[in-house]
């Protein structure tokens, strides 16, 4: 009967213990620094310079890291502030060519691929600073020298975050240096709307354009393959970030479901209704080639051999 009754004090006594090293071991909610985060950052910073642009010419990585680090470094992973990754932002500063902006709210993998690297369009994760952080976490912790790789505190959490900040600041760089044409990518499917309140774009990037250097904002509202027709141009919280770039005095045009984009999204779902080549297509003399749902496969091989033959010329 003794031995029953201390064995069990015994299991409730390790299951405590197993559950408050958990609580200990992991103070925040959301996930812990990035394993091997100091050689994907310094990694990241050569791809870049060497492979993705080199025209941004020498930039001392090691530097750049170390900068990065120290922003967060030995502090209350609570109290990081946009202005504590200036030095960062300096040393990895580039010129983001005019007409190539491309900003965005909730879509980020499509954007990745839509700019193609940059050489398309160079969004804010195809800057060298954008590029070192993208999908990365990261926080350190306060009195210590290392990072803590259990857990990082969420936005909800607190919003003076190592990544929060670290984003804010970014976007801020990355919105002062844009010029000419600009371009915005929403999701129209995207649930609450494709332009949302707070946000970055609304928050941090639209009020550090700098209007004297911009020509046009074009917004381009494009649906998921599969989602819901939720926002469009003219309408819903589109609607209101129009007006609100109107109102600021810029020259906006809007265009649902554009067409590049569109092209792009439907090698993913081919067979989906909203991609069937349809509507007129004519040859680069301009005699028409179809007329209707491209459907035989000699019909749509001569469709891709002609726009082939007009983009050669």
């Amino acid at each position: 009967m003794m031995k029953s009754l201390f064995l069990s004090l015994l299991l409730v006594c390790v299951l405590f213990m197993n559950s408050f090293s958990e609580v200990q071991g992991k103070k925040w909610k959301g996930e812990g620094t990035t394993q091997n985060l100091e050689s994907i950052v310094i990694g990241r910073c050569y791809d870049y310079i060497r492979i993705v642009n080199p025209a941004v010419g020498e930039k001392n990585c090691s530097e750049i890291w170390e900068a990065f680090k120290n922003a967060f470094i030995n502090k209350d992973p609570c109290s990081i502030l946009p202005k504590d990754y200036e030095l960062f932002i300096n040393l990895s500063l580039h010129t983001i060519p005019p007409n190539k902006s491309l900003f965005w709210e909730n879509n980020q993998l499509l954007v990745n691929s839509f700019a193609g690297r940059g050489r398309r369009y160079m969004s804010l994760g195809d800057t060298l600073f954008g590029f070192c952080g993208d999908f990365l976490n990261w926080c350190g912790q306060a009195n210590s020298t290392g990072l803590d790789y259990e857990s990082c505190p969420t936005t909800e959490e607190c919003e003076n975050n190592a990544v929060e900040s670290f984003w804010r600041m970014a976007s801020i760089t990355y919105a002062q240096h844009s010029s000419g044409v600009i371009h915005v990518l929403l999701n129209g499917s995207a649930v609450g709307g494709a332009y949302p309140e707070p946000g970055f774009f609304a928050d941090y990037e639209i009020p550090n354009l700098q209007k004297d250097k911009i020509s046009q904002i074009v917004i381009w509202v494009v649906d998921d393959i599969e989602g819901p027709d939720i926002d469009s141009c003219g309408s819903h919280t589109v609607k209101i970030l129009e007006n609100r770039l109107k109102t600021l005095g810029y020259d906006v045009t809007c265009t649902d479901n554009y067409k590049s984009v569109m092209f792009l999204l439907c090698l993913d779902y081919p067979d989906d209704s909203k991609c069937t080549l349809s509507s007129s297509v004519f040859s680069v003399d301009g005699s028409l080639l179809s007329d209707g749902p491209l459907t035989d496969m000699g019909t749509v091989w001569s469709v891709v051999v002609s726009l082939l033959r007009a983009c050669i010329c």
